[in-house]
Formats: structure tokens, sequence, C-alpha cells
């Protein structure tokens, strides 16, 4: 029997021309039915031309009729409103560009990192912190929907209020303005959800929040490279990715998927962090406890700037832990100014 999921399966092998991910992925597929062995799809284009819809009709249709059982396929791809016939560009164009950039914000910069448990939220809160601490006004968006941490490691927990204009008031701490699906939830309750409804989220922490004024906005990604990526470079151009990770190999390794995703997405790297680079006992004595040099041969490797390395402080763990970060807390000592090194970097990278 046909149904909608192998439909959908079939379409996953239709790429979009010109890039290597496939049109589901990119959230084009806006409608299927199925009915007595026949399939109606309806897909969604945000850019492009005549010809390149009739390319992904014509592949979509081949796809599914490959299924067994199917007796008729039916496929409309819709252009967006205004597209005119022309001569048709010299390679494909992107399907990201119905991104609209957030008024009052200058720079939108993603924290991302290949692979969990390297220490990118509490990057992302302290260098969020970093950047205010040096003049900059900030704002920080935590796009980890399953896991949202930044509450916590920010030591606020209230609702964002909702403004004349029926948007969102982000709740604000430490002079950096927060965002987070962690102040919507009760308690513990956890978010059950499929990638549609990621992507509608995210698209409202952008667009449906008052953000006001910002030098920057940090956006604080879940690992790998799935449904939250590419809702955040569908919603919004980013200004560049910034990549945290450890020294090991199993991290670096990972590391390297994130950047050809960026790369795939045309949204610049900025740099790379490496966190837990060393710990240091109070005698001076340091342990390599994850190896080290890592990030920086890395970024060398790749012709990615090194932003700083980031060792193992009891105190950074102790401060999101209370949600004073690190910064705030304790300004002046090596914990924060290895952060307020790096946001230094960033700051001349982003002008």
């Amino acid at each position: 029997m046909v149904s909608e999921a192998s439909v959908r399966q079939a379409l996953q092998s239709v790429k979009y021309p010109g890039y290597s991910r496939d049109i589901v992925s990119f959230g084009l597929i806006r409608e299927i039915s199925v009915a007595n062995n026949a399939a109606s799809v309806h897909i969604q284009l945000t850019s492009g031309t005549p010809e390149l819809a009739q390319q992904i009709k014509m592949e979509a249709e081949r796809a599914v009729k490959g299924l067994p059982g199917i007796t008729a396929v039916f496929v409309e791809v819709k252009l967006p409103p205004g597209v005119q016939r022309g001569p048709g560009p010299a390679s494909a164009p992107s399907p990201w560009t119905n991104q609209t950039k957030i008024p009052g914000i200058n720079r939108v910069v993603a924290v991302a990192s290949g692979k969990g448990g390297v220490g990118k939220s509490t990057t992302s809160v302290n260098l969020a912190c970093a950047l205010q601490h040096v003049g900059g006004k900030v704002g920080l968006l935590d796009c980890d929907i399953y896991g949202p941490s930044i509450p916590l490691m920010m030591g606020i927990h209230q609702r964002p209020t909702v403004s004349e204009r029926e948007k969102l008031v982000p709740p604000s701490n430490y002079g950096v303005k927060l965002m987070s699906m962690g102040f919507l939830l009760e308690g513990d309750a956890p978010v059950i959800w499929r990638g549609p409804m990621i992507m509608k989220t995210i698209q409202q922490f952008v667009n449906a929040v008052e953000w006001g004024e910002l030098d920057y906005l940090l956006v604080d990604l879940p690992p790998g490279t799935g449904d939250a990526q590419l809702s955040l470079c569908q919603t919004v151009p980013l200004d560049g990715g910034v990549i945290v990770t450890t020294p090991q190999e199993a991290s670096l390794g990972v590391v390297r998927k994130g950047i050809a995703m960026f790369e795939k997405v045309n949204v610049p790297i900025l740099g790379i962090i490496e966190n837990m680079s060393y710990f240091a006992i109070p005698s001076g004595e340091q342990f390599e406890i994850f190896g080290r040099g890592g990030g920086r041969l890395l970024a060398e490797r790749q012709g990615i700037p090194f932003l700083g390395e980031i060792p193992i402080y009891v105190e950074i763990r102790e401060s999101g832990d209370a949600g004073i970060p690190v910064i705030v807390s304790s300004p002046n000592n090596a914990p924060a100014q290895a952060f307020i090194n790096i946001a230094e970097k960033l700051r001349q990278i982003l002008t």
C-alpha cells in the first residue's frame, strides 16, 4: 500500500538543484495526500525560476512513480509571487532567499557544535555576557528546543510578557536580552515535537519577539546539523557561525561536518573556540585531559580564525549552576578573561 510516509521518503531522493540536501529537508513539501494508490504532492519554492520548478517537478514525479503499487502521480510546484520567466541564472538559485533581516539587530551569530557535551551553551552564555561587558548591546536566543539550558545558566525563569503589538518581550538579566523554550515550559515538562514544530518555533523566536536595538544576537544552536540549524538558516541571514569544540578527535571529526553545513548554506565561519583545553591545579601544573591544540590545528587546516582556548575551570561550572555567569561574578579573574579575550577577537572580526 502506498502511504504518505512512503511518498515523503521517496521525495527525500530529490535533491534541490545545486545542493546536496533534498527538498524534504529544506521544508519545501507543503502537502502530501494519498488515495486509491494515487499520490498528490504540493511543493512551495521560496525562490527560483520556472525552469528550476519544472526540473523539481519532473524529478519528484519520477521518484514517486517508482513506488510499488502507485497508479497515478500529481505534483504541483509553486513559485513565490512575482517570479517572471527570464534567461535563467548561471547557477541554481538558493532556497534560503526568503530570509528576513531582523529590524534593529546589527549582527546575528550562531554558536554551534558538531556534537553534544562540548560546553557550547556555557560558551554561548559567557560569550554573550562578555560582549555586553565590553560595551555591546546583546541578545541571546536559545534554539535548543529539546534541552534548553540558557534560563538556568542566566539565572532567570520568568515568562516573557506580550507587547501592545502582540509580540513577546524577552526577559533580560545581566544586561542581556533572552529568549528560550525554557521560559515557556512548566517545570521539567519535555518537548516531544517533530521537525515542522521546531521550524515554526524558531521562526516565532526570531520574528515575533521585540528584540529592540542590538549590536549582537547570539543564537545557541543544539548539536548536529538538523531541523533547528536548517530552520534558522531559512529564517534569518546569519553574519556567521562560531564553532565550539574540545581538543580530541572524536569532537573534531564531527565539527568538520558542522563547518561543511555552514559552507553549504553560505554562512561564513567566524572562528573556532577550543573548550576544555586543559585543567590546571593550584600548583600551576596543567593536565591535558582531552588533549590540547586540536581546535587550533583544525582552524589552521580549514583557514578559519582561531578565537582562543577555554581551560577547565571549576568556577565556570559553579557559576553556570548558580545562574551567575563567571563574567558577571568574577570579571577580572582568569576564567572570565578567557571569554573576554574571545569576545574582543569576535568583535574585531564583525567590525
